[in-house]
């Protein structure tokens, strides 16, 4: 029997499939390579939040625990001022006849006026043009964070009236100011209180006294 030489059809499916093998394989870890240099990490950047949120609460919470100390010190030094006489205060009309500290609380700061007591002890000519009272008088601007240590560094012979404040709110030409400082006066107010510090209000709408 003639032999017959059969002719073998190339191997086309095996030498597509190697290459297409290959070149998924190829592109299964290039795609992965993209997708693990364009994701972001997720891992120490909450970390990194926490930890600054933690700080930043630590940081408000040292402030708070400094501002009730440095309030508590202030009430102490201010409960050597006497307890306010209303026969004294109640009597006074005007911000020039008014002798004890008085506020001017503004949208920034707050005027503090305080006038020092006469050194000279005799009435003779107090408040007249050789002894007036604007000579003793002297204005501070201070911001509200510091009124516990304005106040309490004040001399006790400046409260003649004792531990009463006169505040008032401060004129402005901008209305959006006025909000801002009704904010200011009700946190002045609230301070006061917290210093054991009686509050004497003084103008409403249009000038008018409110005690």
């Amino acid at each position: 029997m003639a032999s017959v030489n059969r002719i073998h059809p190339p191997h086309r499916f095996n030498i597509l499939r190697g290459p297409l093998r290959v070149t998924a394989l190829t592109l299964t870890a290039f795609a992965g390579g993209l997708l693990g240099c364009s994701a972001p990490s997720t891992g120490p950047v909450p970390n990194a939040t926490v930890a600054a949120k933690q700080q930043a609460k630590s940081e408000a919470q040292k402030q708070a625990q400094a501002a009730a100390h440095l309030r508590d010190v202030s009430r102490q030094q201010l409960e050597n001022v006497p307890p306010p006489s209303k026969s004294l205060y109640l009597a006074v009309h005007s911000r020039d006849a008014w002798a004890n500290p008085f506020l001017m609380v503004g949208r920034d700061s707050i005027n503090l006026r305080m006038i020092y007591p006469d050194a000279n002890g005799s009435t003779l000519g107090s408040g007249g043009l050789l002894r007036p009272a604007s000579a003793r008088r002297q204005d501070l601007e201070i911001r509200l964070a510091d009124l516990p240590t304005a106040l309490a560094a004040l001399p006790e012979n400046a409260w003649p009236y004792g531990r009463v404040i006169a505040i008032e709110e401060g004129g402005t030409a901008i209305k959006a100011d006025r909000a801002q400082i009704r904010r200011n006066v009700e946190a002045a107010i609230q301070t006061l209180n917290d210093l054991g510090v009686v509050v004497d209000e003084w103008t409403g709408p249009n000038d008018s006294l409110l005690r």
